[in-house]
């Protein structure tokens, strides 16, 4: 073969197979990775959809009482190919459904095998409509949702509204955690066209729709509604502009109640201002004073620098810092007061003394463990963890504030769950709202309760609780006594920090205990 024979050959060899492998290419494009578009856009030409709505799942509370559930209603839909007489029909039909007759007969002109004639219709106009047994008409439920009990829990339940292609969706809340489970999966009915584009009568294809999951909380109603009640009466007492209360099952870290005020009704979520929809116990970070000294000095026992009777040698007046002076939150001081009388009587010089002892590192490592700084994982949507800073941006003022709760923010949910570690010998606890979630076809998945870490020993936990104890019968937690009860408990009240310094006319109180 001579040579511009054998180029020719190899040319046309080479243009083959660049023309074969464009071929191969161009195919493996369509049918593989553009499969499910195609697919998509072959039953858009070749059928019509009618999305059949799910059932969405139930919310109950501990003892089984539905927290959010579904009240029906039906759709009348019409198969106008069957419909007999269209004109008599509309006439009759605009009569009960107080419509206009001509949109009704409009819709029966379509060329469909199913069109919406009304919805939210009540089982009394449904009955009506049936009795008249008018050919090519049929019904289908339909659900709204519905809150048994009002406001109640209702930053922790959320609400169901609609998206942008108007769908039920739920927001905040186990409404908008547990939204794809709670929706399921609707259903679609297709009806089919020829190759030409006609309608193949009688021909209908259905996906089955799936009922969302239920969800069963292990909030119980009677605390939910005592902590709501004495909430509410506190708030109005101290004239305050708002509050959380949080009560959590120390064991398991099980969210027996939770709530917020001010706050909203979830069946009306569209009258209030969508700031009310944040839950505040999960988003609202602040400086938690006093009830803060619990987890400091803890750190110090657990790290064993001081013990319940080690004395304060630098208690007996403000502490100078520069140009900064601690004092006591009632400028009275005790000489070599003990670290239990350090937490009995709130005192700041003393938390100093302790978080010197301590030492940054070790604090910052403490802090880390109390679960501060990151996420409580509670099945809740809308968490704020804040942050620890670096230690290299930590003056010794820094050091000596945070030893007594300023100058460090965290969420009630944060402060809840540290705490509760030392209420549950040194566990921290993962908080969670949902006990079980019972699926679409009656199946019950229990959610077992789950430690973080531990955050200290055993021996500490109980030491620092003998102390709150004491906080509580002798010292500036009286107020919170109970008959024939221990409580162990702390109280705060921080300033809160405006335009770079505290406003003292602006202040936060709380209360931690168990």
């Amino acid at each position: 073969m001579k040579k511009w024979e054998l180029a020719r050959f190899v040319l046309v060899l080479a243009f083959i197979l660049f023309l074969y492998l464009s071929l191969i290419t161009r195919l493996f494009y369509w049918q593989i990775i553009r499969a499910e578009e195609l697919k998509e856009l072959g039953e858009r030409q070749s059928s019509e959809v009618f999305r059949v709505p799910a059932v969405r799942g139930e919310i109950f509370s501990s003892d089984n009482f539905p927290l959010a559930t579904n009240t029906v209603s039906h759709i009348l839909y019409s198969n106008p190919k069957v419909v007999k007489d269209k004109e008599k029909s509309s006439e009759i039909l605009s009569t009960l459904l107080n419509q206009d007759e001509a949109s009704i007969s409009a819709l029966l002109e379509k060329d469909l095998f199913w069109v919406k004639i009304a919805g939210n219709l009540s089982g009394q106009t449904k009955k009506e409509i049936e009795n008249l047994k008018l050919p090519g008409f049929g019904f289908q439920q339909e659900f709204s949702r519905f809150y048994p009990e009002a406001s109640m829990a209702a930053h922790l339940i959320g609400f169901v509204g609609k998206d942008e292609s108007g769908q039920n969706h739920g927001y905040f809340g186990i409404e908008g955690k547990y939204n794809e489970q709670l929706e399921g999966r609707p259903g679609k009915i297709f009806s089919i066209r020829d190759a030409f584009g006609n309608k193949i009568v009688n021909d209908l294809r259905e996906d089955k729709k799936i009922d969302g999951r239920s969800v069963k909380l292990a909030l119980d109603r009677s605390i939910q509604f005592f902590t709501e009640k004495r909430l509410r009466d506190g708030l109005e007492k101290y004239n305050a502009e708002g509050g959380s209360a949080i009560v959590m099952d120390t064991a398991s870290g099980a969210i027996l109640a939770m709530s917020s005020i001010p706050s909203f009704d979830p069946k009306k979520y569209y009258r209030f201002d969508s700031d009310t929809y944040i839950n505040p116990v999960l988003s609202d970070l602040y400086e938690p004073g006093s009830t803060f000294k619990v987890l400091i000095m803890a750190g110090a026992i657990d790290s064993n620098l001081v013990k319940r009777d080690t004395k304060c040698d630098v208690c007996q007046g403000p502490i100078q810092m520069g140009e900064y002076k601690i004092r006591t939150w009632n400028d009275k001081y005790f000489t070599n007061p003990t670290m239990n009388d350090v937490i009995v009587h709130s005192d700041n010089t003393g938390m100093v003394f302790v978080g010197r002892k301590l030492g940054l590192k070790r604090m910052i490592d403490y802090l880390k463990k109390f679960g501060l700084g990151q996420p409580s994982g509670i099945d809740l949507q809308g968490e704020t963890t804040g942050y620890i800073r670096s230690e290299k941006s930590w003056r010794p003022i820094d050091l000596a504030t945070a030893s007594f709760g300023q100058g460090i923010s965290a969420t009630p949910i944060q402060l809840i769950s540290a705490v509760n570690s030392v209420a549950n010998g040194g566990k921290l606890m993962q908080p969670y709202v949902v006990s079980e979630i019972i699926t679409e076809d009656g199946k019950k998945i229990v959610i077992k309760p789950e430690v973080r870490n531990r955050t200290i020993s055993q021996a500490a936990a109980k030491m620092i609780t003998s102390m709150m104890v004491d906080a509580v019968e002798n010292g500036e937690a009286k107020w919170t006594k109970v008959k024939n009860y221990k409580i162990a408990g702390k109280t705060g009240t921080a300033q809160i920090p405006v335009a770079g310094h505290y406003d003292p006319n602006q202040t936060i109180a709380s209360f931690v205990g168990f």
